[in-house]
Parts: C-alpha cells; sequence; structure tokens
C-alpha cells in the first residue's frame, strides 16, 4: 500500500479483485438499487431476478386461475420436500433429509424435543450456547421443561469438553449472530455422537456462507432460516434437517395432519410419515415457500467452496481496508482474525454505534447495529463485491475523519 495515496491503491486493489472474481457475474441474478452497497445479507438477503414474476404467476394463475387444482397440478402439496432438496445441497445433506416448514423457533422445538426423545432414557442435560441468539435459548428452556431435562449454559469454544455421559441435547449456533465467529462443527458433533448425545445446530448465520457439512460430518438435527444469505425474502419458511438414520424414530411434539403417513385419510389416530414429512405440522404457505424455490435458482452452477473463499476474501480486504480508512482506536473488530473462526460478517465495536449506522445508511452504505454498541457488516458472495466493500469502509472512515 501505497504512504502518499492509500485510497488509490486500495481503490486498484478493488478493481483487480473483482475483475478476478469469479463470483462476480452472479450479481445480475440480483435486483438491488443503484448507489446502494448492501451489507446485510446476514438479517434479509437481496431479491433474487425472477422471484417478482414468479409470485405474480402463482397468484394470477395457480391461485386466481386453477384454485385448489393447484395443490395437485401445480404441485404446491409436495412443496416442502421438493423445496427442502434444493436447500440440501447448500447445507451437505442428500436429498430426502431436509424439509421446508414453519418458522426457525417452531422447527427449532421440533428439533430439540425430538431430540430429547431420540436420547438415551435417563439423561438430564441440555447444553446450550451461552451467547446464543434469544430466542433459542426461550425455546430450549420451553423444550427442557416439556422433557425433563435441565439447560445447561456452555462457551461454544469449549462445548466438546463440556460433553458428557450425563448430556442428552447440545444446541450450538455454528456462528454467532453478534461476533460472527465460527464454531467448530466437526469437533463439537464428534463429540455429542461420541457420548451418545443429540447434536443439534442452529445454521441461520451459516447457511449459503460456507461449507457446513451435516452428512459428512454425521450431524443428528439442523435447522435455519432462508431469507438471509438463501434470499429466500422476508419470513421464508425455514428448514428442518432430520438425518435419514433417525426419521423413522424422530418423535415430533408437533404432530400434524401434514405428516400423517395418509393425510387425506384424516383419521383420529397418529400414525406419522416415515420420512423427513415428520417435520411437517400444517398447511405450508405457499407464497413464501413458491418464491423461495425460485430464489433458489440463484445458486444453480455455484460451488459453496468458492462462496466460502469469496466471502474470507471480502472479509480480510474489508478489515484491510477498515485499518487504512478509520482512525486508530475508533473502532475494535470483534470478529475472529483467524479463517477457521470467521463466518460471513465483521463485526465492530464503537462508540454511539446507532448513529453511526444511521450514517451509513443514509451515505448508501447498509449494515445493522446490535446494542449496545457493534456495527453488523453481512457478506453475501453471490451479490457483494470489493469495490462494495472499499467504498463501505471509505465511508466509515469520513464518518470518523
Amino acid at each position: 500500500m501505497s504512504d502518499t495515496n492509500p485510497i488509490q491503491d486500495l481503490t486498484a486493489r478493488a478493481a483487480e479483485l473483482d475483475a478476478a472474481d469469479e463470483l462476480g457475474k452472479l450479481r445480475e441474478r440480483f435486483v438491488l438499487p443503484d448507489g446502494v452497497v448492501y451489507l446485510d445479507g446476514n438479517s434479509l438477503g437481496a431479491l433474487p431476478a425472477g422471484v417478482t414474476d414468479r409470485l405474480a404467476d402463482v397468484a394470477s394463475r395457480e391461485w386466481g386461475e386453477l384454485l385448489i387444482r393447484s395443490w395437485d397440478e401445480s404441485a404446491w402439496w409436495t412443496a416442502p420436500e421438493r423445496v427442502g432438496d434444493k436447500v440440501a445441497p447448500l447445507l451437505g445433506a442428500a436429498p430426502g433429509q431436509v424439509v421446508v416448514a414453519d418458522s426457525t423457533s417452531v422447527n427449532l422445538f421440533k428439533a430439540l424435543v425430538g431430540g430429547a426423545r431420540l436420547a438415551p432414557a435417563g439423561r438430564t442435560k441440555l447444553l446450550v450456547d451461552a451467547s446464543t441468539f434469544p430466542t433459542d435459548g426461550y425455546i430450549a428452556a420451553s423444550a427442557a421443561r416439556m422433557t425433563g431435562l435441565t439447560v445447561t449454559p456452555v462457551d461454544p469454544a469449549h462445548a466438546a469438553g463440556a460433553i458428557d455421559g450425563d448430556t442428552a441435547v447440545v444446541l450450538l449456533n455454528h456462528v454467532d449472530y453478534r461476533t460472527g465467529r465460527l464454531h467448530d462443527l466437526p469437533a463439537v458433533t464428534a463429540a455429542a455422537r461420541a457420548a451418545g448425545a443429540i447434536m443439534v445446530w442452529d445454521l441461520c448465520h451459516s447457511a449459503g456462507a460456507l461449507p457446513v457439512g451435516l452428512d459428512a460430518h454425521g450431524v443428528d438435527l439442523a435447522v435455519g432460516c432462508t431469507y438471509k444469505y438463501l434470499n429466500g425474502g422476508p419470513g421464508a419458511p425455514a428448514y428442518l434437517y432430520i438425518a435419514a438414520r433417525h426419521q423413522r424414530e424422530f418423535d415430533s411434539p408437533l404432530p400434524g395432519w401434514n405428516s400423517h403417513t395418509d393425510p387425506f385419510a384424516l383419521t383420529p389416530d397418529y400414525r406419522p410419515a416415515d420420512d423427513a414429512r415428520r417435520g411437517r405440522v400444517g398447511t405450508p404457505d405457499i407464497l413464501s415457500m413458491l418464491a423461495l424455490e425460485t430464489a433458489l435458482d440463484a445458486w444453480d452452477g455455484v460451488a459453496m467452496e468458492s462462496v466460502r473463499a469469496k466471502s474470507l476474501a471480502l472479509t480480510d480486504f474489508f478489515l484491510a481496508c477498515v485499518a487504512a480508512y478509520v482512525p486508530q482506536g475508533k473502532v475494535e473488530s470483534i470478529t475472529p482474525a483467524p479463517h477457521e473462526q470467521r463466518g460471513s460478517q465483521v463485526a465492530l465495536r464503537t462508540e454511539n454505534a446507532r448513529e453511526v449506522m444511521g450514517e451509513l445508511i443514509s451515505r448508501g452504505i447498509i449494515g445493522d447495529f446490535r446494542a449496545p454498541d457493534v456495527l453488523r457488516f453481512g457478506f453475501t458472495p453471490l451479490y457483494v463485491g470489493f469495490a462494495d466493500v472499499e467504498r463501505a469502509a471509505r465511508t466509515l472512515g469520513h464518518i470518523f475523519g
């Protein structure tokens, strides 16, 4: 970097990186407003091209003209499994193990109670990420009351060592929502399996940003949303992964007619389907489901390893630009520097963070704020470029300058 003109040097470097970026052309698959740098895809992904037309067709033709016939003729009924199979490769899962339905919170409740029922009898502990997203903690406490377990908070960095023969279920976030810290899914999952515990992962901040490897690492159950890095749209349905080896024994606390082996028989006795359909409950949200199905087309031909490589390059470059542009001492990164510990976001701690983020947004740089003092920037490799990163850091420097 030149001592005389760091802006020129970093701008030129951004242009070089964008020119060499094999994923750069994917930005055309999204609808983004001109003049805006969007670094909040870890909260709500951008709109994929094609979704607007798909929703119009679903509303006007499939619903408006075909009416109830669309449950069969437009394959509405099988959408939760069909869309689940489109999500599955992004999680490192084979087909037939992911069902898309309900919200992350509802799916987490299913997973925790179902996991407790799969665990060896007599165990008493439900280990929960001590820094978890609050709702996960609320759901865990409710699941524990239902199953007779005791919630035991655990530092995710030391979770593997905390799992013992009294552990029934372990719940961790793959990536911490505040700091962007990536936790060690392979090691913790291996420890859980060695102890006979059921491992549940919340993938909200990792799916679509980095390889997950659910099958390869022997994960039991996993949940996650689809409106962040998967770009499914606001309120898009979440997913539930049930490893094939558990599907016949998975006992959902929310049995519904949709998960019945013969749903249209409408019998008073409940007989669950013997596959991932056990994760269904009631009638799926078709409008959001089919918007998500089309949104997932943005992933056609995309290798998750390439996404991960670009994610790390983007976050590295952003941190370098922040170091160059922002006066020393004004911000502190709380996102781990080692690649093996970093998701696809950078969290900066600073005074007056809410006001700083408001000023960034007014200048066309959209990130978000987390109380009390954190600026969060999410990097979605499918549509964020290196020039975006440089501009965001430079604008932050101007605010502090």
